[in-house]
C-alpha cells in the first residue's frame, strides 16, 4: 500500500475519488469536510482517525457482493479493534457503536474499476459521538489494521463471523440477515438505510 498523509485536508474521500491508484491509502488526523453516508457530513474532530483506501475492483474476493463492500471492511475493522482489547459493537450496515454511541462509519463508492473506501473513527475525542474505548496510536492503528485486512479474505469467511455478531447484538432484534449482507425488516428487504 502506498500511504500518504495529511497534516490537514477537507477529506480523504473526495482527495482519492480524483487520484485513482490501486493500492493507495490517504490519512489525516483533522478533516474539514468529511463524507458521511446518505449525503452527511462526518463531523471530524482534530486527533480521529480519518483513512480512504482505493483497490482495484479485480482485487477484491470473487464472492464479495458489491452492495456489502463497506460491511466487509468495518466488520473487519471491528475485529482487528477486538484483538487490541475494544468492546465496538458492528452497526448494520457500516457503523462501529460502544456504549450506545457511535464511533466510527465508513462509506464505499465505486468509480471506474475502483472501490474508494473511506473510514472515519473517532480514536482521541468525540464531543458529539462516541470515542474508542482504548488508547491507540492513529498510524499505528492504520498500518495494523492493513495487516490484519491482507491478503484478502473470501467474503463467506468474514461473513460467517458477522453472522454469529448480529445474531447477539440488539441493533436490528426482529431482522432477518441474507448471506448478501442484506437484512429482512417488516418483509421488506433492505441493502442500506436509504
Amino acid at each position: 500500500m502506498e500511504i500518504i498523509y495529511f497534516k490537514e485536508i477537507d477529506s480523504t474521500q473526495k482527495y482519492l475519488l480524483n487520484n485513482l491508484k490501486d493500492g493507495r491509502v490517504v490519512w489525516s488526523e483533522k478533516q474539514n469536510a468529511g463524507i458521511g453516508s446518505r449525503g452527511n457530513s462526518w463531523i471530524g474532530e482534530e486527533g480521529n482517525l480519518f483513512f480512504s483506501f482505493s483497490i482495484l475492483k479485480s482485487r477484491l474476493p470473487d464472492d464479495l457482493p458489491p452492495q456489502s463492500i463497506s460491511i466487509y471492511f468495518m466488520y473487519q475493522l471491528k475485529l482487528y479493534l477486538s484483538k487490541l482489547n475494544s468492546k465496538v459493537l458492528f452497526k448494520w450496515p457500516n457503523d462501529l457503536y460502544l456504549n450506545g454511541g457511535k464511533v466510527g462509519g465508513a462509506l464505499s463508492t465505486l468509480k471506474d474499476n475502483f472501490v474508494v473506501v473511506g473510514i472515519g473513527l473517532n480514536t482521541k475525542q468525540s464531543s458529539q459521538f462516541q470515542k474508542l474505548d482504548i488508547d491507540v496510536n492513529n498510524k499505528n492503528l492504520l498500518l495494523g489494521y492493513f495487516d490484519f485486512i491482507t491478503p484478502f479474505k473470501k467474503w463467506k469467511e468474514i461473513f460467517r463471523l458477522y453472522q454469529i455478531d448480529f445474531a447477539k447484538y440488539p441493533f436490528y432484534e426482529d431482522a432477518k440477515l441474507y448471506s448478501d449482507g442484506s437484512i429482512e425488516i417488516d418483509r421488506k428487504r433492505r441493502y442500506g438505510l436509504r
